[in-house]
C-alpha cells in the first residue's frame, strides 16, 4: 500500500471511527482484519459507513448465487484493471465453486468461452456491456430475467454497478 494515493487511516489515529462502523468492517473480514480499501474509506466515517452497509448486503444477503456474484466481481476487476479487486475476490470466487480454468478465461477480453454455463455467459455479457458501455441491451436484460427471474436480475445488476464502483474507487487511489 506504499503507493496509495492518500494516507490510509491507522489504528490511534484521531478522530477515531465509531466503534460501530469499525466493528462492522472488521465483521466482514476473515480474521476481523481490516484491508487496504477499508483503511482508505476510514477517511470518510459516513463514506465508510454506507460503502460498508451495501457491499455488505451484496456479499451476504443476496440471492443470486455467491459464485455467480463472485464471477461478477473477477470480471469487473479485469475489464477495469483492479488488481487488487481481484486479489481479494479470486480465492472468494474458488471457494464458492469457481475454477482455475475458468479464472483464467475470465482474465481474456472475451468471456464467452464454452467452460462457462449458459447462466455465466449471460452474466458476463452484462457485466461486459455494463462496465465498458454503461447502456446494456434489451435482451441481454430479457435472457437474464428467463434464466434467473426478475429478483436475481437486479441483483446482479446491482452487483456489477457496485464493483464498478469498488474498482473505480481502488483504481482512482493506487489501492
Amino acid at each position: 500500500m506504499s503507493d496509495v494515493r492518500v494516507t490510509p487511516w491507522q489504528d490511534g489515529d484521531f478522530p477515531p471511527p465509531p466503534s460501530d462502523l469499525l466493528a462492522g468492517m472488521r465483521g466482514r473480514r476473515p480474521d476481523g482484519e481490516l484491508i487496504g480499501i477499508d483503511r482508505v474509506l476510514l477517511r470518510s466515517f459516513p463514506l465508510a459507513t454506507g460503502w460498508n452497509g451495501l457491499l455488505g448486503r451484496v456479499r451476504a444477503e443476496f440471492s443470486l448465487d455467491l459464485e455467480y456474484r463472485e464471477l461478477i466481481m473477477l470480471r469487473v476487476a479485469v475489464l477495469n484493471n483492479a488488481e487488487f479487486e481481484w486479489d481479494v475476490h479470486y480465492p472468494a470466487y474458488l471457494q464458492a465453486g469457481g475454477t482455475e480454468e475458468k479464472c483464467d478465461a475470465l482474465q481474456k477480453q472475451s468471456g464467452g468461452s464454452v467452460i462457462f454455463n449458459e447462466e455465466e455467459r449471460a452474466l458476463i455479457t452484462l457485466t461486459d456491456q455494463s462496465t465498458k458501455q454503461v447502456d446494456v441491451d434489451a435482451e441481454v436484460i430479457e435472457e437474464l430475467k428467463r434464466l434467473f427471474g426478475e429478483a436475481k436480475t437486479v441483483e446482479a445488476v446491482a452487483t456489477v454497478a457496485a464493483y464498478n464502483m469498488v474498482s473505480r474507487f481502488l483504481v482512482a487511489l493506487a489501492i
